[in-house]
C-alpha cells in the first residue's frame, strides 16, 4: 500500500512540475505519468544514496543545498530513461530540471502531509 501511495504522489508531483516549469513536458495520459514516476522512484532509490555518498563534502559545504543539485540529475536522468522507452516526458536542460525537482519536492512534501499512512502499531 505504501508503494502505492508514494507513486502516485510522486505522479501527481511530476504533473504539477510539467504545469509550473517550462522546459519539462509530458503526454498527457495518466499511464505517462505513472510509469515516470515509477522510474523518477526507481532512479532516487538506486542512483540517489550513490550519488548523496558521493558528494557528501558538498553536502555539507552547502549546508544540504545540494540536495536540490541531486534531485536535479535524477530528474535529467529520469527524462533519459523516458526517453529510451518512449514514455513522452521530457526535461529540456539543467535549469528546467532544477526548478522541477523543487517543485517535485515541495509537492510531494504537501502531499505527503495531507495523505498519511495508518500506522501498523494501532491495528
Amino acid at each position: 500500500m505504501r508503494f502505492l501511495i508514494r507513486l502516485l504522489i510522486n505522479a501527481a508531483a511530476l504533473w504539477i512540475a510539467t504545469r509550473i516549469v517550462p522546459g519539462i513536458t509530458a503526454s498527457a495520459d495518466v499511464s505517462t505519468f505513472l510509469l515516470v514516476a515509477l522510474v523518477f522512484g526507481l532512479l532516487n532509490a538506486l542512483v540517489g544514496p550513490l550519488l548523496r555518498i558521493l558528494t557528501c563534502p558538498l553536502m555539507i559545504l552547502t549546508l544540504g543545498l545540494f540536495t536540490f543539485v541531486i534531485n536535479a540529475i535524477i530528474l535529467l536522468l529520469t527524462s533519459g530513461v523516458a526517453a529510451r522507452f518512449g514514455l513522452g516526458f521530457h526535461v529540456a536542460g539543467f535549469w528546467s530540471a532544477f526548478w522541477g525537482a523543487l517543485v517535485v519536492s515541495i509537492v510531494s512534501v504537501l502531499l505527503s502531509i495531507f495523505v498519511r499512512e495508518p500506522d501498523p502499531r494501532h491495528d
